[in-house]
């Protein structure tokens, strides 16, 4: 055989190698979906104003809540917001503590203290009333002493709210 037919041949070889290489990567392509354990007939949710009832009131607290789960919600399932009455999934709460205590004293004096946070959460499932439910969630996070609340809050009132509106996501929409 010629040296331009072996060539000519392990071209050929080369490009049916890469076209079944291409062939097995399409078939491999998986389909995902922005669902997370939602029954089809399911299609909106409603989430109401999160009141903040706490005897100390963080402004920011709860309506970066509100906001945030909203946007969990969107960016995280197919449900369509809306502000009907009559939303499939119609969620409300409100911030039930948030208070600071001593966690621990070094001779006379405080050392640590720790921010404890409370939510109510209410859940009315419109299609299944027997998924309807309320549930008390609760986050704390520790700090030294001589950090002052108001540190605190500029600090990490970001992670706060991401863990409350985690944890509310998950309450609704995880099948734990």
């Amino acid at each position: 055989m010629s040296y331009s037919k072996l060539r000519q041949q392990h071209r050929l070889h080369i490009l049916l190698a890469f076209i079944i290489i291409s062939l097995f990567n399409f078939s491999t392509c998986r389909y995902s979906t922005k669902d997370v354990s939602l029954p089809a007939e399911v299609k909106t949710f409603r989430v109401n104003y999160f009141e903040n009832k706490a005897q100390y009131v963080n402004t920011q607290l709860s309506p970066q809540i509100t906001e945030k789960l909203k946007q969990k919600i969107i960016n995280t399932t197919r449900l369509r917001q809306t502000n009907d009455d009559n939303a499939d999934y119609d969620i409300s709460g409100y911030v039930s503590q948030y208070f600071t205590s001593t966690i621990s004293i070094t001779g006379s004096n405080s050392s640590g203290n720790r921010l404890t946070v409370g939510f109510h959460l209410i859940f009315i499932n419109k299609l299944d009333e027997k998924k309807n439910f309320e549930a008390d969630l609760l986050r704390t996070i520790d700090f030294p002493a001589e950090q002052s609340l108001t540190a605190l809050e500029q600090q990490r009132t970001t992670d706060i709210v991401s863990n409350i509106v985690d944890e509310i996501f998950n309450k609704i929409f995880s099948n734990w």
